[in-house]
């Protein structure tokens, strides 16, 4: 009976997969043939057998457990309440995560329980959540009651026979079902198989962004628990050759003097390259309009990139790369032990030149640990909805987006308040917030921003009037003409178009560098949010060493800039007209950045590859060893 009941688990986990695949489907049709479904559902047997297993351990155990005595009505509904809760949990996260993977583009991890740990919000997000997927509600309903209904309890047989007769064939089935449980944990049953971890879904996959649809959600929490995260490689055994080929240690400038510009960073939720115009004129014939009228306007003054990337999927992935220099490699930076490191910034690096440094966020205090890492990082205020409610010149609690945080346009103008209230020169960076799921703009502007494409957008539409309402709230400002801007994405977001779908395309951001009286240009040149950190110092012209892992656009040749970011256990590297995948031992994919659908793999084809390889590689120990030995600094040059 406990075969059959796990059987029907089995079910569950099916159409659970089966739903994850519905909701995104546009994300996985590329390449989708009937075979390789069959392969991705093959492998997600494996995963799927080793979560079963893993969860139901008690209830397997209350089955089998060898007295005679538990053979009663009132420990066999015990037995089918805890098969039915564990299962029924398991079930309920998979849903879950269907609804969460278009904003992750993987499975969720132990992490996102200290990403959320300080928000008060999260019970009424998840009850929109299941109000807007009431036919997930219904689901789950279902199959919980069907776990329920068509559970197997112990046959007659158990309380007719002798004890002595039910304890040996219980120890016996334990004997027999103990090397099964563990091979199934493990993920199989030769000794020369390790245990099966999150990366070993690749093996089933053609792109990366596929991992998420061989794995599942339980399986994705309990194998991160207390998991080492950054694992150093032996790529070059020679430590001073990987110095030659990489090193995030950028020397002091010329003997120029410092110029000391106001500098002021914007981070704006979700403002992904797909919803700017100016940014997508080659799409669809030239007649891509975009969402951000305001935006395409700061972009004909600006410099910007002709390719440019975002390092993570989530918010807390955005501040270390743009506001650090440290990209996202396995987890978030900030929810590892490596946080704990001693690490710099701009705030930090700038703060020592005698500026005056604040952040801004418009949600509660400590929301998503921003307030810890700004802290960290040297930055030497912070300001957040508490004290925008309590400043008597603005509106205070009515300015509440009722969920996040106050809303874009009131808060920017609050922005644009308090940097004058500052020192000469200072540095400040904002992070801003409407452009975010429950994708809601405030009621007056309803009319004004109507339903349009997907949800997001008539908040990309708010989002972008208030920013061009506080460029011209301060561009009256005395300090406007002295100040270097900068504005990014922390990630990309929903997406209606196939390119910025791809394992690639999902990172794609804007990096947007405004100097007023300054000549715009584009440049044909691969940036990242990890460059824009050197890219100031190198604007003003920095005395000191400092350290970063991206680069200085402006003083780079176009052919030396790159990017990468890490995403279901593949590293994707981009240079020289092309995008590396690579599953940290080999070469997994090579695609050309003309392929935007990334249809045609030039694994092996290509001379750009190998020297693309090393970098690479250099660039993963460097990160690995330095977050080990706490190395985030510059201290090794003074």
């Amino acid at each position: 009976m406990t075969i059959l009941n796990l059987l029907m688990v089995y079910a569950t986990y099916f159409v659970a997969r089966l739903i994850y695949l519905f909701i995104n489907y546009s994300y996985f049709e590329q390449g989708l043939t009937l075979q390789h479904l069959k392969e991705m559902l093959h492998g997600g047997l494996v995963f799927d057998t080793s979560a079963i297993l893993v969860t139901n351990i008690p209830y397997i155990v209350l089955m089998l457990l060898p007295v005679h005595r538990k053979e009663n009505r009132t420990y066999q509904q015990l037995c089918r309440w805890v098969f039915v809760i564990i299962n029924g949990l398991a079930f309920l996260v998979n849903l879950c995560d269907a609804v969460y993977f278009r904003y992750t583009m993987r499975r969720t991890t132990t992490t996102v329980f200290n990403e959320f740990s300080n928000e008060g919000n999260l019970i009424g997000i998840f009850l929109r959540e299941a109000w807007g997927h009431l036919y997930l509600v219904l689901i789950f309903v279902l199959i919980v009651w069907g776990l329920y209904r068509f559970y197997q309890s112990t046959g007659g047989w158990a309380i007719r026979c002798r004890w002595w007769q039910y304890d040996i064939a219980m120890v016996l089935s334990m004997l027999f079902a103990a090397p099964f449980v563990v091979a199934g944990i493990r993920g199989g049953f030769t000794t020369a198989v390790r245990p099966i971890t999150i990366s070993n879904a690749n093996q089933y996959v053609n792109r990366p962004i596929e991992a998420a649809l061989v794995l599942n959600t339980p399986f994705s929490l309990y194998r991160t628990i207390g998991k080492d995260v950054f694992i150093v490689p032996n790529y070059f055994a020679d430590k001073q050759e990987m110095e030659r080929v990489y090193s995030p240690v950028h020397p002091a400038a010329d003997s120029l003097a410092m110029t000391k510009k106001n500098v002021v960073i914007l981070i704006v939720e979700s403002f992904g390259r797909e919803y700017i115009g100016a940014l997508n004129r080659q799409l669809e014939n030239g007649h891509y309009e975009g969402y951000t009228p305001f935006v395409d306007k700061l972009i004909s003054k600006s410099i910007t990139f002709t390719h440019s990337y975002c390092n993570g999927r989530k918010s807390i992935d955005g501040m270390p790369s743009i506001l650090s220099s440290i990209p996202m490699f396995v987890e978030p930076f900030f929810l590892t032990p490596a946080s704990m490191n001693h690490v710099g910034g701009i705030a930090s690096l700038l703060a020592g030149e005698g500026y005056q440094t604040a952040f801004f966020h418009g949600a509660q205090r400590g929301s998503m640990g921003f307030q810890a890492f700004a802290r960290t990082t040297g930055f030497q205020a912070y300001y957040g909805r508490e004290d925008y409610e309590s400043d008597s010149r603005f509106g205070g609690h009515a300015d509440f987006d009722g969920t996040w945080a106050i809303w874009d346009e009131p808060f920017l103008q609050y922005y644009a308040e308090k940097m004058s209230e500052m020192n000469e020169p200072f540095m400040t960076a904002v992070f801003t917030a409407s452009s975010h799921h429950p994708y809601e703009v405030p009621r007056q502007y309803k009319d004004t921003y109507p339903e349009e494409g997907i949800v997001i957008h008539k908040c990309i539409r708010y989002t972008d009037m208030a920013i061009g309402k506080f460029f011209e709230t301060v561009s009256r400002k005395p300090w406007f003409q002295n100040t270097i801007f900068v504005l990014t994405s922390d990630h990309t977001n929903l997406s209606d178009h196939a390119e910025y779908q791809t394992d690639l395309g999902g990172f794609c951001s804007p990096i947007i560098i405004y100097e007023p009286g300054k000549t715009p240009e584009v440049q044909d040149k691969i940036a990242q949010q990890i460059d824009i950190l050197p890219t100031v110092m190198g604007m003003l012209n920095y005395p000191k060493p400092f350290f970063a892992f991206g680069i200085d656009l402006l003083h780079t040749e176009s052919d030396d800039t790159w990017a990468v970011n890490y995403l279901n256990g593949i590293y994707q590297y981009v240079k020289h007209g092309h995008v590396l995948q690579f599953d940290g031992q080999k070469s997994v994919g090579l695609y050309s950045l003309d392929d935007r659908l990334m249809r045609q793999n030039l694994v092996g084809q290509q001379p750009e590859q190998q020297p693309m390889e090393r970098e690479l590689k250099a660039i993963i120990q460097q990160y690995m060893e330095r977050m080990n030995e706490d190395r985030l600094r510059c201290e090794e040059l003074k």
